[in-house]
C-alpha cells in the first residue's frame, strides 16, 4: 500500500499499533482465566471438606466455585485432583527484614541492626519474602524490626509487582518507652535507632503513631514491659484511640503478665507471645475483642533465641487459651537462619507446638487463614475460597483437617491469580 502523504502514513501506523494492542490485549484476557481441579476443598471457616471442585480464577479473582462449573473453552487448566486445596496461609507475625546469623548473632537478634544498612535489612527482606510465599504463606503481618522502614519498600514493590512476595501488612518502627528492647549504655542511646520510636509522654506517643503512619504503617506495634518500667492501661488505651483515629490497628508485645495485663485492659486488637498471661487475663482479652497472637519457639530454633527453657511454659499458655476459647491467630516470628529450612519452612515448624497444646486440625488451619484474616483487616479479600476473594489458594498432598503436617508440604502456590509454586 502506497500512502500519498506523511501524516497518512503516520495514521495509518498508529491504527496498526492500535489493532496490535488490542490483540495483545484480548490475548492477555483470555489467558487471565484459569480452571483448578480440585480433588478436595477445604472450608476453614466450617471445617468442612467437599470433593472435586472447579475454581475458576480471572484477573486475580476467584469467579466461580462449584462441583458443576463450566470450564470456559480458553481456561488453562490447573489439574489439583489428587490433592487437597485451601485458601492461601496467613502468618500474623513475621520479621521479613531481621535475619539472626547462627555465625554472627550468637543469638542476640537484638543487635542485627547495628551490623547491617538498611539496604541489606531489605535484602533480606525480599529474600525472606519470597521464601514465605513458596512456603503457602500469601499474607503476612511484619510486626517490626524492619530498620528505617525496608518493609514499607518492600510492600510497595510487592504491591507494584516489581518483586514475588505475599500481600503484607507492615508496622513500621515500634514503640516504646526509653530503651526498647535493648539494654543501652549512657553513651550510647543511638544504638536501638532506627529500630524504635521511644515514646514516653502523650505527645511523643501521638508522634510516634504519625510518623509511622506518613512512612507506610499499616499497623501500630508497641512493646508493653522490655524495661522496669512499661506503659500504663491508659497509657495503651490512649495509643489505640490515636492509631485508631486513621483507622490503624494496635498490636502490643507483651511479655510479662502485667504486661499482658495491662494490654487485656486496654483492649489492643492483638498481643504477641503472651508466655506469663495470666487465665483470668485471658477471659478478659476475650471480653474485650482481642486476639492472642502466640509465637512459640520450635526446639530447631529455641537454643538461638534464648528461648530453650520455655517450651513448658509455651504449650501451657496456649492450653489455657484453648479453654477459655480466646481467638486465636497463628504467628511464627521465625527469624533465624537454619540450615535446611527456608523462612517459611522454619514458620511451619510451630505446627508442632499449636498441636502438642491441643489444638485440632480444624481449628489450626482456622487460625492461619480466616482468623488470621479478620486480625489483619483482609477478611473481606482473603481466608476463603468463594466467588469475589482474591485467588490466594495453595494446595497441600493430603487433607489438613486429618493430618495438620501436611501443610509442611505445600506444592501448589497462588497468589492473586498468579501461579507462584506448582501447577
Amino acid at each position: 500500500m502506497l500512502f500519498s502523504s506523511v501524516s497518512e502514513w503516520t495514521t495509518a501506523k498508529r491504527m496498526a499499533l492500535v489493532i496490535c494492542v488490542s490483540c495483545l490485549s484480548a490475548t492477555s484476557v483470555l489467558a487471565q482465566v484459569t480452571a483448578i481441579r480440585a480433588g478436595q476443598l477445604v472450608d476453614p471457616e466450617t471445617g468442612t471438606v467437599t470433593s472435586d471442585q472447579i475454581i475458576l480464577v480471572e484477573a486475580g479473582l476467584i469467579t466461580a466455585v462449584g462441583s458443576d462449573v463450566a470450564i470456559p473453552s480458553e481456561a488453562s487448566i490447573v489439574d489439583l485432583s489428587t490433592s487437597t486445596v485451601l485458601p492461601g496461609l496467613i502468618d500474623a507475625h513475621v520479621h521479613l527484614c531481621l535475619n539472626v546469623r547462627l555465625d554472627r548473632d550468637a543469638g542476640d537478634y537484638y543487635y542485627t541492626s547495628l551490623r547491617e544498612s538498611n539496604a541489606a535489612r531489605a535484602v533480606d527482606g525480599v529474600v525472606n519474602a519470597r521464601e514465605v510465599l513458596e512456603s503457602g504463606f500469601t499474607t503476612v503481618r511484619d510486626i517490626g524490626n524492619d530498620g528505617n522502614y525496608a518493609c514499607t519498600a518492600i510492600r510497595e514493590a510487592i504491591e507494584a509487582k516489581r518483586i514475588i512476595g505475599p500481600t503484607v501488612i507492615n508496622a513500621g518502627r515500634i514503640i516504646a518507652p526509653f530503651g526498647g528492647q535493648f539494654h543501652l549504655q549512657p553513651d550510647k542511646p543511638e544504638l536501638a535507632e532506627p529500630e524504635y520510636f521511644f515514646a514516653d509522654t502523650r505527645d511523643e506517643m501521638v508522634k510516634a503513631i504519625r510518623e509511622n503512619i506518613h512512612y507506610g504503617a499499616m499497623v501500630i506495634k508497641i512493646v508493653i514491659d522490655d524495661q522496669d518500667y512499661m506503659y500504663s492501661i491508659d497509657d495503651i488505651r490512649f495509643m489505640v484511640e490515636e492509631a485508631g483515629r486513621s483507622g490503624r490497628p494496635l498490636a502490643a508485645h507483651a511479655w510479662t503478665a502485667q504486661g499482658a495485663h495491662n494490654a487485656a485492659a486496654a483492649g489492643v486488637t492483638s498481643m504477641e507471645h503472651l508466655w506469663a498471661i495470666r487465665d483470668e487475663d485471658l477471659e478478659l482479652a476475650k471480653e474485650n475483642g482481642v486476639i492472642a497472637v502466640f509465637t512459640p519457639f520450635p526446639p530447631v530454633e529455641a537454643g538461638v533465641v534464648g528461648a530453650e527453657g520455655e517450651h513448658e511454659q509455651q504449650i501451657d499458655r496456649i492450653r489455657a487459651a484453648l479453654r477459655v476459647g480466646i481467638p486465636i491467630a497463628f504467628g511464627s516470628d521465625a527469624v533465624t537462619e537454619i540450615p535446611g529450612y527456608t523462612r517459611g519452612g522454619l514458620a511451619l515448624t510451630r505446627i508442632d507446638m499449636f498441636t502438642e497444646a491441643g489444638m485440632t486440625p480444624a481449628h489450626l488451619v482456622q487460625s492461619m487463614t480466616t482468623e488470621a484474616a479478620r486480625l489483619l483487616g483482609v477478611a473481606d479479600t482473603r481466608g476463603a475460597i468463594r466467588p469475589g476473594m482474591a485467588a490466594d489458594i495453595v494446595a497441600t498432598p493430603s487433607n489438613p483437617l486429618e493430618d495438620p503436617q501436611t501443610l509442611k508440604d505445600v506444592g501448589f502456590v497462588m497468589k492473586d491469580g498468579i501461579i507462584v509454586r506448582g501447577g
